[in-house]
């Protein structure tokens, strides 16, 4: 799996608002995998949680994370990314997940009543297939 920078072909396509699942690490050292949104903030990756989800449990006892990306049109296209949190905080006005509703959805995450927490990934290996596979 190659180490960052992310190839521009790479970076293209996980700055698409991709279906996509992450991998936790439970206390038990079984990983847990969920769908998720995610979105490409620079070269780090933000994720958003609800406030009283385990996995943010589990990523502050554990911060490493696998995140794939699957292309939409062709699920055998996906580029994975392995990392680890390095940065968690409240999602204050809910910027973060905004951000990420929009990216989406195209408008702003509807629910306003439930704490959120954002998280970013920062990328220490990728690997892609398909059309994205790794050179």
């Amino acid at each position: 799996m190659p180490a960052p920078p992310l190839p521009d072909h790479v970076r293209e396509r996980l700055a698409k608002p991709n279906p996509a699942v992450i991998a936790t690490v439970r206390d038990s050292g079984h990983p847990v995998t969920v769908p998720t949104w995610y979105l490409l903030d620079g070269d780090r990756i933000l994720v958003n949680m609800d406030a009283s989800r385990k996995r943010l449990e589990h990523l502050r006892e554990d911060p490493r994370v696998s995140l794939s990306a699957l292309d939409e049109a062709d699920w055998y296209t996906h580029v994975s990314v392995v990392g680890r949190v390095v940065e968690m905080s409240d999602d204050e006005g809910l910027e973060g997940i905004d951000r990420l509703s929009q990216h989406y959805t195209g408008r702003p995450y509807p629910v306003r009543d439930s704490p959120r927490v954002n998280a970013w990934i920062e990328i220490e290996r990728w690997h892609g297939w398909g059309a994205a596979k790794t050179d």
